[in-house]
């Protein structure tokens, strides 16, 4: 077994560990053993030496992510059985199927594997590297991901903005690339994926279960989707019967992948839709009251770190009571927020903020999260970071 530098904690600062959360922070270090870079393999050990875990360090806040609890040699034959677990798990939920070809393969600590986020697309591959010691071992990642999925051709490396250590990363398609644009499926319906500038890795694939409940709702109604980006939930609409569906976005080119999402649809899909590029906020303070039936407010999140949680929560109760106030009586509010530094409890408080203020009778329908392939670890709360509320509006 090779020898990895170590990492001696101070006593008592092993306790979240015993209990297998992946995550050391640098002011519970004692000490480190000789010169460690970013992006090493490092064991951790308690204040009597006493091995507790393995993981990847970084000269950071967050100073090793762990990924393995019991000692181990480290080498590609690991890291294979690390991402088969995680295609394997897809394949118990049926992913990918005849209707749906894009869906999330490893949701970084939710599949032990902190620092990665690969999403499938089909025949391509998005990879993010959160960590150094992640992008160090790209190249075995792509390897296993070929191994486990064949169909898979071109691989899309989107991590230029992390913190990989001395190397800095480089977006950019690796082992392949596309002949044409990338078009994939989620519940039958397609929808052109931009890998290259597109948010995140090119779609909100968390987002496929409260899609479906939406199209349930849709049918003889007229829909507003604000932060529409490409237009998830507002095909989905329009497919499941919707009379009319408005799509408001502050991003033109957000906007124009809408429209060719919509046109994807073929039929008179397009007849029934209008997409608007405007702040939604603005677009939600002059529109007139009881024009919509549905309303989807899926924001991009309003408190990226702790120290902007009651701003955001102040966004998230003025934009919500905004929109309370425009929804037809009997009409519903899909409403999220992916803002980590905001718990569940704190958005549902910040909700019943908006609820009081707009002066209308809220139901909760139902709670809504990320979809079952964006798996979160129960050791790390911390993942769970999308969360959502279906609200009847009287």
């Amino acid at each position: 077994m090779n020898e990895y530098q170590k990492i001696t904690l101070k006593q008592g600062k092993e306790k979240s560990l015993h209990r297998r959360h992946p995550w050391v922070f640098s002011g519970a270090i004692a000490h480190k053993g000789g010169h460690i870079e970013n992006g090493n393999i490092v064991e951790v050990c308690d204040h009597n030496g006493n091995y507790i875990a393995t993981g990847h360090y970084s000269d950071s806040t967050i100073a090793v992510k762990l990924f393995s609890f019991r000692q181990c040699h480290v080498n590609a034959g690991f890291w294979l059985g690390k991402l088969k677990d995680a295609a394997e798990f897809r394949a118990a939920l049926g992913l990918p199927n005849p209707q749906t070809n894009m869906f999330r393969l490893v949701n970084g600590e939710g599949d032990g594997l902190p620092g990665l986020v690969i999403d499938i697309f089909g025949s391509h591959a998005v990879l993010q590297f959160h960590s150094a010691g992640m992008y160090r071992i790209r190249e075995t990642i792509v390897d296993s991901v070929k191994e486990l999925l064949p169909w898979v051709s071109a691989f899309y490396f989107k991590s230029a903005m992390e913190n990989t250590g001395r190397e800095k990363s480089m977006d950019g398609w690796r082992f392949g690339a596309p002949a044409n644009k990338t078009v994939a499926v989620e519940n039958g319906i397609s929808f052109v994926i931009d890998i290259e500038k597109g948010q995140k890795t090119g779609f909100f694939l968390d987002q496929r279960e409260s899609r479906a409940i939406l199209g349930e709702f849709a049918k003889g109604r007229k829909v507003l989707n604000t932060f529409s980006y490409s237009g998830g939930f507002s095909l989905y609409a329009l497919k499941n019967g919707a009379s009319h569906v408005d799509s408001v976005d502050i991003s033109a080119k957000a906007v124009a992948l809408v429209e060719e999402n919509v046109r994807l649809l073929g039929g008179d899909f397009a007849r029934k839709h209008s997409s608007y590029c405007e702040d939604v906020f603005n677009f939600l303070e002059k529109i007139p009251a009881n024009q919509y039936d549905i309303i989807v407010l899926d924001p991009p999140a309003f408190a990226k770190h702790v120290k902007d949680r009651e701003q955001g929560l102040k966004g998230y109760r003025n934009i919500n009571r905004k929109a309370m106030e425009k929804i037809r009586r009997g009409g519903f509010l899909f409403t999220f927020s992916c803002s980590q530094a905001v718990g569940r409890d704190d958005f549902q408080t910040a909700v019943f903020s908006a609820a009081a203020l707009s002066g209308r009778e809220v139901r909760i329908v139902q709670r809504l999260q990320h979809a079952p392939d964006h798996p979160v670890s129960i050791f790390h709360p911390e993942g769970e970071y999308l969360k959502g509320l279906l609200l009847e509006i009287r």
